[in-house]
């Protein structure tokens, strides 16, 4: 696992960084023993900014493992408590793009879930149904283009729950490149899946200015090929 270089750097002011995170990377410690995102980016700032006895570094919030992408963390105090309560409101608007094989059922869509942990499996499962313990979850999506026999999502997830984009378009029929914890019939050799966060909007909680930080697609000789369907827009 590589450490962070400024080259992964997507934005950086005196209270907050973001990083593209690279699938396969864990964004905190787990139990497999490998380098977290969160203590490589803490390592990166303290370097950076010569602080022999450590740098502040806040979670904000968190993609899976597989998961590529913009990733935020909080450089100050005041900046990780501004920023849990923008997440907490719903005022940030997330954005990502999925490949899936299955074609949509419809070209934009609202799908709307209950979704129950299986904590033993570690798998989120969806009903369309109100469940006992389930929790609401809501995205939008859209396709934005066809390309080699696979489709290329945008998708908005308007609630934050664990493993929620995936569970949710599996349940659709679209279960994404790669998952196979999820209904995709082969698994990546990189143990990674085709789900990248491309961006956060939000407006900055101390500087009070309408930001919009992206992620470009990761260079891995697959999802490269995407970049033709993207516009300004995505």
């Amino acid at each position: 696992m590589a450490n962070i270089t400024e080259s992964d750097v997507l934005y950086e002011d005196n209270h907050y960084i973001a990083i593209n995170k690279r699938g396969g990377d864990i964004v905190q410690v787990d139990n497999s023993g490998d380098k977290s995102m969160e203590e490589m980016v803490k390592d990166f700032v303290a370097e950076k900014y010569q602080k022999p006895n450590g740098a502040f570094l806040g979670v904000i919030h968190r993609l899976d493992r597989p998961v590529s992408g913009m990733i935020l963390f909080a450089k100050t105090s005041k900046g990780l408590d501004r920023m849990n309560r923008l997440f907490h409101d719903r005022k940030v608007k997330k954005t990502y793009l999925a490949v899936v094989r299955e074609k949509p059922p419809h070209m934009k869509g609202t799908l709307k879930n209950w979704l129950l942990r299986d904590r033993k499996k570690m798998i989120t499962k969806a009903y369309d149904r109100e469940v006992k313990n389930g929790s609401f979850a809501e995205l939008d999506y859209e396709v934005i283009g066809h390309l080699d026999g696979f489709y290329l999502l945008k998708v908005n997830p308007l609630t934050g729950r664990t493993h929620q984009i995936r569970s949710q378009l599996a349940y659709m029929g679209c279960p994404i490149v790669g998952d196979n914890k999820y209904g995709y019939p082969r698994g990546s050799l990189k143990r990674t899946i085709c789900l990248h966060s491309r961006s956060l909007a939000f407006e900055h909680p101390i500087k009070e200015e309408a930001m919009l930080i992206k992620a470009p697609l990761p260079v891995d000789g697959f999802w490269e090929k995407f970049n033709v369907l993207l516009s300004d827009k995505v």
